[in-house]
C-alpha cells in the first residue's frame, strides 16, 4: 500500500520534465518560424503597400495591395532582362546539377570502389573555397575561353556551387533504394540501364526534386559570381545590387518581393516531392 501510495506521489514529479521539454520544444519552434516569416511578412507588406506605407509604423497586418511600387520596379529599365537571366541560369543549373549529380550520387551508392569516402569529402571540400578567392582566374579563365558575360558561364558557375549538394542528397537517396529491386528486374531481364529507369528513377524522383530545389535556390540568389563574372548579361540580384543600390525604399522591397517570390513557387510546386523524399528517409 505504501509502495502504491509513493508511485502516485511520484507520477507528478515526473510528469513535470516532460511538460518542461514540451514548452522548450515548442518555444524554439515559435522562435525559429518568426524567426523566418516575420522578415517574408515585412517584406510583402511593404511591397504591396503605398509609398507612404514603407515609412509607416506600426505596419498594416494586411497588405494595402498597391502595386505602384511593383509597376514601376517592373517598368525599370533592365530588368526584365535581368530577371529572365536569373530563370535562366537558374534552369541550367538545375538541370547541369542534376544530370552531373545524380550518376555520381548512384555510383556512390551502388559501386565499390577504393577511395570511396575520399571522393565524398573531395565533392564537400569543393566548398571550402570562398568564391572571392576563386572570381580573379575564373574571370581570367572565361575571358580566355570565351565564356565571360555569358548565360553558360555564370551557370557552370552555380553548377559547381549546387554540385556537393545535389552529389550528396543523391547518394544518400539511392543508398535509401534497397539493391535488392534493382536485382530482382535483372532476374526479370532488364539491363542496369533499364532497370534504373524502371524501378529506381520513380522512387528517385522525390532526391531528384530536392537536388533540383537547392540547385535553382542557390542558383536564383547567388550574388557575387553574377556580379563579377557578368556586365550586359547580370542577373536579378546582380543587377539589384548594381542599380537600386540608391533607390527609394520602396522599390528596394519590390526588388526583394520579386526575388522571393519566385522561390517560394517553385518549393509550394514541388512539395509533394519533398514530403515523399520524408516518407523515403523515414522508412
Amino acid at each position: 500500500m505504501t509502495s502504491l501510495a509513493t508511485t502516485e506521489a511520484e507520477a507528478p514529479a515526473r510528469a513535470e520534465p516532460r511538460r518542461s521539454g514540451r514548452l522548450l520544444m515548442a518555444s524554439a519552434v515559435a522562435v525559429l518560424v518568426a524567426w523566418v516569416l516575420v522578415p517574408i511578412y515585412l517584406l510583402v507588406v511593404n511591397a504591396f503597400g503605398s509609398v507612404a506605407a514603407v515609412s509607416a509604423w506600426p505596419k498594416s497586418l494586411v497588405p494595402e495591395f498597391d502595386l505602384s511600387s511593383l509597376a514601376f520596379f517592373a517598368n525599370y529599365a533592365g530588368v526584365p532582362r535581368a530577371l529572365l537571366n536569373s530563370f535562366l541560369v537558374a534552369g541550367l543549373t538545375m538541370v547541369m546539377s542534376i544530370g552531373l549529380g545524380a550518376p555520381a550520387g548512384y555510383a556512390l551508392a551502388r559501386f565499390r570502389f577504393p577511395g570511396a569516402n575520399l571522393f565524398r569529402l573531395a565533392v564537400l571540400m569543393t566548398r571550402a573555397f570562398p568564391l572571392p578567392l576563386l572570381a580573379l582566374p575564373l574571370t581570367v579563365l572565361f575571358i580566355r575561353v570565351g565564356l565571360d558575360d555569358t548565360i553558360i558561364g555564370l551557370a557552370l558557375v552555380h553548377t559547381t556551387l549546387a554540385m556537393p549538394f545535389a552529389v550528396l542528397i543523391m547518394a544518400s537517396l539511392f543508398l535509401s533504394i534497397p539493391e535488392e529491386l534493382e536485382e530482382a528486374a535483372w532476374t526479370l531481364g532488364c539491363s542496369r540501364l533499364s532497370a534504373f529507369r524502371k524501378v529506381v528513377l520513380p522512387l528517385a524522383l522525390p532526391g531528384i526534386a530536392a537536388a533540383g530545389i537547392f540547385a535553382f535556390v542557390i542558383s536564383w540568389n547567388e550574388v557575387f559570381a553574377a556580379a563579377v563574372l557578368t556586365i550586359e548579361n547580370k542577373t536579378l540580384t546582380a543587377f539589384l545590387l548594381q542599380s537600386l543600390d540608391v533607390s527609394p525604399l520602396p522599390l528596394k522591397f519590390a526588388g526583394g518581393a520579386v526575388l522571393i517570390v519566385p522561390a517560394l513557387l517553385f518549393l509550394f510546386a514541388v512539395r509533394k516531392y519533398l514530403f515523399s523524399l520524408w516518407g523515403i528517409a523515414n522508412r
